[in-house]
């Protein structure tokens, strides 16, 4: 649980300041249908998390022996660690920075992190995986 807990913590932080950074740079992350070009390179963040993270957990506390289940439970882990940090910092984003601005626009943004999310994990878990020895 350790490394769900700081691979999470890791994707939530950079999930919270990409909030900062769209803002500061002129794309307010509120505004329905405005959704900059560069804004899609935020899935990265967790997919590169997930991977690094999943990786990690393969490979110091498995041995190198993994299986589709355990990494996608494991990247459930993240996720969710990750979600609840970046939930938090997109409360303190839309209080401070935007003023309490459109709370349904950003909650519809929330889910779509969500099913990304879920997907990245999928693929993950299936990159990761090693190979059945069953069939």
């Amino acid at each position: 649980m350790k490394n769900a807990l700081i691979t999470g913590i890791v994707i939530g932080i950079l999930s919270g300041l990409w909030l900062f950074v769209t803002h500061s740079a002129g794309y307010p992350t509120t505004g329905q249908h405005k959704i900059a070009p560069f804004e899609y390179f935020s899935v990265l963040i967790p997919l590169v998390g997930l991977y690094f993270g999943v990786r990690a957990y393969k490979y110091n506390e498995r041995d190198g022996v993994i299986s589709f289940i355990e990494a996608l439970i494991q990247c459930f882990k993240i996720l969710v660690v990750g979600g609840v940090v970046a939930v938090f910092g997109a409360i303190v984003y839309l209080n401070y920075v935007e003023g309490g601005m459109n709370y349904a626009d950003f909650s519809g943004r929330m889910f779509g992190a969500l099913l990304v999310g879920l997907l990245e994990a999928l693929a993950v878990s299936l990159i990761l995986m090693n190979k059945s020895k069953a069939i």
